[in-house]
């Protein structure tokens, strides 16, 4: 399947540095006789603010071809109005999946789930496939691999970013979490990185701190400094309510499980973090945390009985109040062999009501809908898998126009 038409070759910016120049139109009679004829367009009956109304119900996709079109409808939807209608439009426009190609560049493929059409597309600031990535309400955070301190904040669609001042804390950790919120109400935000080193000599403790950025003030806090014994931090976290939450995995410890949850609360400083450990709802051999529509939701894989280790199924679960778990769903059995061979771990995000999982072995894509309960592939990705040791991966991130970061 061959990709649709690339989507930078329609950027925001397109709209306001090329406009189409009107052409007129003739035709001749069959006597070859030359005759004028008055022709105009449809739209040109419409006032501009129906017409905003009409082209706020596009998909986004669509919007950007509509800018091409003339003058006018350039005008409109580069408009802050049109913005402010289109943002306001019930109509979801759904959560879009980026698929990276490679492990050396940051070009991909972005799913649309409403048209289901694949996008070329390039990513604002990343240079590499590996880098950590956050998002949350049309806004994409990058971090990168190395020395962790160099930070993005940047709009897929519109591609603007912009790039923060480094964090504190320690300069080389073996751990880190990235995660980042928007609040839509205020257009401000605020990214989150966990840090967790180990203590010198002891495998059993792990310094850990949790520093916080506001895009309000510009500035970083280190909220948090604590040391955990037998747990360590890892590279899964995500901000839903204000509240921080992020996995520990064991080191080998008296835990039951190799994976536990923390839950900070933003507002208020702790002196322990354990005081809010969560227990996972069973052993899981790896969890992704997601915000949906301000509920957290965890996608693991479910370990076999008698080797944890091992994954035998996938599940989806909601966490209640009272820190108790809602089992969601479980992948039935025909979807779980659907990827082939599947590894322990896997890539899995997502937003509002919809889940996306892939397999690092294989560009497949599958979605979960939270509403309908339904599964369902994605349109098959253009990318092919070229040698048997390629890894595949992706996010998810909301396509906004209005997200300014």
């Amino acid at each position: 399947m061959e990709a649709e038409t690339s989507w930078t070759t329609y950027p925001y910016n397109y709209m306001t540095t090329y406009i189409p120049e009107a052409e007129s139109y003739s035709e001749q009679s069959d006597d070859d006789e030359e005759t004028k004829l008055q022709t105009f367009a449809i739209d040109s009956l419409l006032p501009n603010d129906l017409l905003e109304r009409i082209l706020s119900f596009l998909p986004i996709a669509s919007i950007f071809r509509a800018g091409t079109v003339c003058k006018r409808w350039n005008e409109i939807v580069s408009s802050q109005r049109f913005l402010w209608i289109f943002n306001n439009n019930s109509v979801s426009q759904g959560p879009w999946y980026f698929m990276f190609t490679t492990t050396d560049d940051p070009s991909g493929y972005a799913y649309d789930p409403v048209i289901k059409k694949w996008y070329s597309f390039d990513l604002p600031c990343i240079e590499t496939s590996n880098w950590f990535v956050a998002s949350s309400c049309g806004l994409v955070c990058f971090m990168d691999n190395d020395c962790r301190n160099k930070i993005y904040v940047s709009n897929p669609i519109t591609k603007q970013w912009r790039k923060l001042v480094e964090p504190p804390g320690h300069k080389a950790t073996d751990y880190t979490a990235l995660s980042t919120s928007m609040n839509r109400a205020k257009q401000s935000y605020s990214v989150s990185i966990v840090k967790s080193k180990q203590v010198a000599g002891d495998f059993f403790q792990w310094d850990l701190s949790i520093h916080l950025y506001s895009s309000e003030t510009m500035t970083w806090t280190t909220s948090v400094t604590d040391v955990l014994t037998g747990w360590r931090g890892g590279d899964e976290s995500v901000i839903c309510n204000n509240v921080l939450y992020f996995l520990i995995y064991s080191t080998g410890g008296n835990s039951d499980h190799r994976h536990g949850l923390i839950a900070s609360n933003l507002s208020s400083s702790t002196s322990s973090l354990m005081r809010s450990f969560i227990p996972m709802p069973c052993a899981l051999t790896c969890g992704r945390l997601m915000d949906l529509k301000e509920r957290l939701v965890v996608v693991g894989g479910i370990g076999k009985h008698d080797r944890p280790e091992i994954i035998k199924g996938i599940g989806i679960w909601c966490l209640k109040e009272g820190g108790e778990w809602q089992e969601m769903a479980r992948m039935p059995q025909r979807f779980f062999q659907g990827f082939g061979e599947l590894d322990d771990v896997f890539a899995s995000s997502g937003s509002d009501d919809l889940v996306y999982i892939q397999s690092y072995g294989s560009p497949a894509l599958l979605m979960f809908d939270m509403k309908f309960k339904c599964w369902k592939w994605s349109q098959k990705c253009p990318v092919s898998k070229k040698f048997p040791l390629q890894l595949f991966t992706g996010f998810c991130f909301e396509p906004r126009l209005e997200i300014t970061p």
